[in-house]
C-alpha cells in the first residue's frame, strides 16, 4: 500500500522561504509535521530527504509523505457493495442507502458504511482508515463525503467551519405548507439541544445551540408537501427537529411525530446535492443524486 503523499511546486513567491513556513501556508499543521517526523513520514525536496529548516528555491518539487494509517481494531472490514459517485486519491463520494448506519455502534458493529468503505479500501489496497466528513442518520439516504486521509479530513474540517461544504436535501413532510412558505420558501431559526428525557432525541430549546434551516416547497400533495432544504448549521437531527417544530414532521419519522404514508416507514429525507472546494485540486465540485424509490413512490414517480 502506497503512502499518502502531497506534492507542490515552488514558485518565485516562495524563493528563500523555509520549508516549515511553506508547509504552514499549505495548511499542514504542526501536529502533522510531528507525526511525519516520528511515525514513518518524510519530507522530500527534489527527491531527497530534508528537514523543515530547508530553504526553498524556485522550481523545487516538495513532497510530503504522511505516515501510514492503521484502522481501529474494532472496525471490521466487510465486502458490502458501495454506490460510488466520485473517487480520486483524496476523496470518496458515495450514495448511502436508507437503513445503513454511517458508523458502527455498540449495538450494531456490522453492516455500516464505515465497514463497507474499509472493505473497499482493503480490496483496492488503499492505505487509509475511515474519515467521514458528512455523516447521515441511519434512515436518511443520499450523498456522503469521505476523506481518504486524516490531512484531507483536516482540510475539509477547516472548510466546514466556514460553511464551505454545502448540502441540499429533499424531504416529504406532513401537511400543506402554505402562505409565504409555498411561494418563496421559509426559514426556521430555532436553537436545538438534547431532550432531557432521551439520549437520542433532540428538541428546540432556549439553551440549545443555534440552528438555521432554509426550505422551499417544490410540490404539494393531498396530505404532504415535497420540500428542498439547505442548512446554515449542522446540528444532530436538525431538519427532523425543525420540521416537527413548525408542525410538519417528516413522513415516516416516528421519533418526531411523523407516520407512515404510502409505505414510507423511515424518515423521508434524502441528501440530494453535495458541494465542496476540493482542497488539493483547488476547484469547486458539485454532485447530485436522484430520489430513492420509496420517496418516488409517494410522489407517484416510477
Amino acid at each position: 500500500m502506497e503512502q499518502f503523499c502531497l506534492s507542490f511546486q515552488v514558485g518565485q513567491q516562495d524563493e528563500n522561504k523555509l520549508l516549515r513556513d511553506f508547509l504552514k501556508e499549505k495548511q499542514i499543521s504542526k501536529g502533522a509535521l510531528i507525526d511525519i517526523k516520528f511515525n514513518g513520514g518524510a519530507l522530500h525536496v527534489n527527491g531527497s530527504a530534508v528537514t523543515v529548516r530547508y530553504v526553498l528555491h524556485k522550481g523545487d518539487t516538495v513532497e510530503v509523505f504522511f505516515p501510514k494509517e492503521e484502522p481501529s481494531e474494532d472496525l471490521i472490514a466487510e465486502a458490502i457493495p458501495l454506490d460510488i459517485v466520485f473517487e480520486d486519491e483524496y476523496v470518496l463520494v458515495v450514495n448511502k442507502p436508507a437503513g445503513m448506519a454511517s458508523i458502527p455502534s455498540r449495538e450494531h458493529r456490522h453492516g455500516t458504511l464505515a465497514n463497507a468503505v474499509l472493505g473497499y479500501y482493503q480490496l483496492k489496497e488503499i492505505c487509509a482508515t475511515i474519515h467521514i466528513v458528512t455523516r447521515l442518520d441511519r434512515d436518511t439516504s443520499g450523498l456522503m463525503l469521505i476523506a481518504k486521509h486524516r490531512h484531507a479530513h483536516h482540510l475539509f474540517s477547516l472548510q466546514q467551519k466556514e460553511f464551505g461544504v454545502k448540502r441540499r436535501y429533499e424531504a416529504l413532510v406532513h401537511g400543506e405548507l402554505t402562505g409565504e412558505a409555498s411561494s418563496a420558501g421559509g426559514k426556521v431559526d430555532a436553537p436545538i439541544g438534547r431532550k432531557d428525557s432521551s439520549i437520542i432525541e433532540r428538541e428546540v430549546r432556549d439553551d440549545g445551540q443555534r440552528a438555521v434551516t432554509h426550505y422551499e416547497v417544490l410540490r404539494i400533495g393531498s396530505d404532504w408537501s415535497h420540500v428542498t432544504l439547505r442548512l446554515e448549521t449542522g446540528r444532530t437531527h436538525q431538519i427532523r427537529v425543525h420540521m416537527a417544530y413548525i408542525g410538519h414532521p417528516l413522513l415516516g419519522d416516528s421519533l418526531y411525530g411523523g407516520s407512515d404514508v404510502a409505505g414510507m416507514s423511515r424518515q423521508a429525507l434524502h441528501s440530494c446535492e453535495l458541494s465542496f472546494f476540493h482542497p488539493v485540486k483547488e476547484r469547486e465540485m458539485t454532485f447530485r443524486c436522484s430520489l430513492p424509490k420509496d420517496m418516488k413512490k409517494v410522489l407517484g414517480e416510477s
